[in-house]
């Protein structure tokens, strides 16, 4: 392994761990040029899985950008990074368990809906108000009352939303 220091090929093993999540060894190294100590990671060697877009384009698969949208989804609400870990890397394990070599972003965004939607139900709604591209307010309420249904199934909602009316009251603009 060549140091990041002094450029020596030379350098020895002090420590290896398993990371926490089974999925990286982590060695602590020592370089014989220098004496400086650093990290290195073994990971797994994965074969790229490309994502088709919704124009037809193709780009890897990045859990990175899944996780971004998680985090956009979820910003000031009580939804812990842990939390949000554990669903990329669920979603992570269901790309990757496909065994497929493509993948449509229609699926991994179903992935996230379906994660979002058991984490907590407003960061599910601020999702799929960007991912759905609703095209007006009529169709964003019957997603919403549609979701309230499915939580009444599951007796989880305690007030009832409030979106039957498929209005929205105008402005009225002074002059």
């Amino acid at each position: 392994m060549k140091c990041i220091y002094c450029g020596s090929e030379e350098s020895r093993v002090m420590d290896s761990r398993v990371s926490e999540e089974l999925n990286a060894i982590k060695r602590r190294r020592e370089c014989l040029g220098c004496g400086r100590r650093f990290n290195t990671f073994e990971t797994i060697e994965v074969t790229p899985i490309m994502v088709i877009k919704n124009n037809g384009d193709r780009e890897r698969f990045s859990s990175g950008k899944v996780k971004s949208g998680i985090v956009k989804s979820c910003e000031k609400r009580p939804v812990s990074m842990a939390d949000i870990d554990k669903l990329v890397s669920e979603i992570e394990k269901k790309v990757y368990g496909s065994l497929e070599e493509e993948i449509s972003s229609q699926v991994i965004g179903e992935y996230v809906m379906e994660g979002l939607r058991e984490l907590d139900e407003v960061s599910y709604i601020r999702f799929a108000s960007v991912y759905k591209k609703f095209k007006d307010i009529t169709t964003f309420f019957d997603f919403v009352n549609d979701f309230e249904t499915i939580l009444k199934e599951k007796n989880v909602v305690s007030k009832p939303i409030n979106m039957k009316s498929k209005s929205v009251p105008s402005k009225k603009i002074k002059n």
